[in-house]
């Protein structure tokens, strides 16, 4: 009976591992060389591998065990190329290098699996999609982050998309007169008559600040990427540490974000709200002091940075002022 030697179930324990740190100069476009070569042989493999089990007959003992040691190499070696990549060179750039390869791991992983579970008659639709996700993994190396800065820039752009989303629908719920959650109601359901279903004139002025605290928090993320463009360095280890900073604390922006909105929805609970909309103002505080004392915070961009700052303890404050009324 023949069997592929290359481990289907094996976990690839990269999100665990260290960096190859070497004292030479790490030479960034010599691994992305290195890198984009050993994910085209991974690529190669997978499709001659899934070739060769594409139709009857089956490949012989010695063409199996061929497949798989050529297949285990690719493998080794993309994982290889990984661990040369320091974290000196910037920890976000790693991240977005590391998800990248442990997707097309996993994704030969799949296929493996697909190829030992499936009797072979013809090219089954799951052979295909698994040696299809393989290509794609592939494929997204090409479009990943070239050094810390882009990579950086790329979180900022994801986070910007998130809070956008997030303030376009309240804002959505708001401009509707019925139920803000009828999207949800069954059809046969008869639209409730709860009161606590609907935003009370109060509840109404109380979202107003915090409304105005999450388009803080959005152009907060707008006026910050320029000035990462324009000012982000990564030639120096410091540099690079704020731009890091940078990013992992503007990803903290639209969990609070969300939290502060489901709060808003009715039944509005007020203390819930003043407890969410202090910590999104707190963490807004956090990043735009991180911001100022960054290497990308030049005089124009202490500005805006001194403006939002103003703007949060004003929209943090009438919330709070809001919320007590009547309380």
């Amino acid at each position: 009976m023949m069997t592929l030697k290359c481990t289907s179930t094996k976990k690839y324990h990269i999100t665990d591992g260290e960096s190859n740190e070497s004292d030479g100069a790490f030479n960034l476009t010599n691994f992305w060389d290195s890198l984009n070569q050993a994910v085209k042989a991974v690529s190669h493999e997978a499709t001659k591998l899934s070739l060769a089990f594409s139709k009857p007959p089956l490949p012989s003992q010695q063409d199996v065990e061929k497949l798989s040691e050529s297949t285990l190499k690719s493998v080794l070696s993309l994982s290889t190329v990984y661990y040369w990549l320091p974290k000196s060179q910037g920890v976000s750039l790693r991240r977005h290098v590391r998800d990248a390869t442990v997707e097309v791991l996993e994704g030969v992983a799949q296929l493996v699996e697909v190829i030992l579970s499936s009797p072979l008659q013809s090219l089954s639709q799951d052979q295909l999609t698994s040696t299809g996700g393989v290509w794609s993994a592939c494929d997204h190396f090409a479009r990943l982050p070239r050094d810390n800065k882009a990579a950086v820039l790329m979180v900022l752009s994801d986070q910007i998309g998130v809070v956008k989303d997030a303030i376009e629908e309240i804002e959505q719920a708001l401009s509707e007169d019925q139920d803000p959650f009828s999207d949800v109601l069954d059809n046969d359901q008869e639209p409730r008559g709860n009161q606590d279903t609907y935003w009370s004139e109060k509840d109404r002025r109380v979202i107003g600040p915090c409304q105005g605290l999450m388009k803080a928090a959005a152009a907060c993320l707008r006026k910050l990427t320029p000035a990462v463009k324009a000012n982000g360095d990564v030639a120096t280890s410091q540099n690079l540490a704020q731009l890091d900073d940078l990013a992992d604390v503007t990803k903290e922006i639209s969990p609070g974000l969300d939290d502060l909105a489901l709060c808003l929805y009715p039944p509005m609970d007020y203390s819930g709200v003043e407890n969410n909309v202090s910590k999104l103002a707190s963490l807004l505080k956090k990043v735009l002091g991180i911001i100022r004392s960054s290497h990308v915070c030049g005089e124009s961009q202490l500005t805006w940075v001194q403006f939002l700052d103003g703007a949060v303890d004003h929209n943090l404050q009438k919330a709070k002022d809001l919320i007590q009324q009547d309380s």
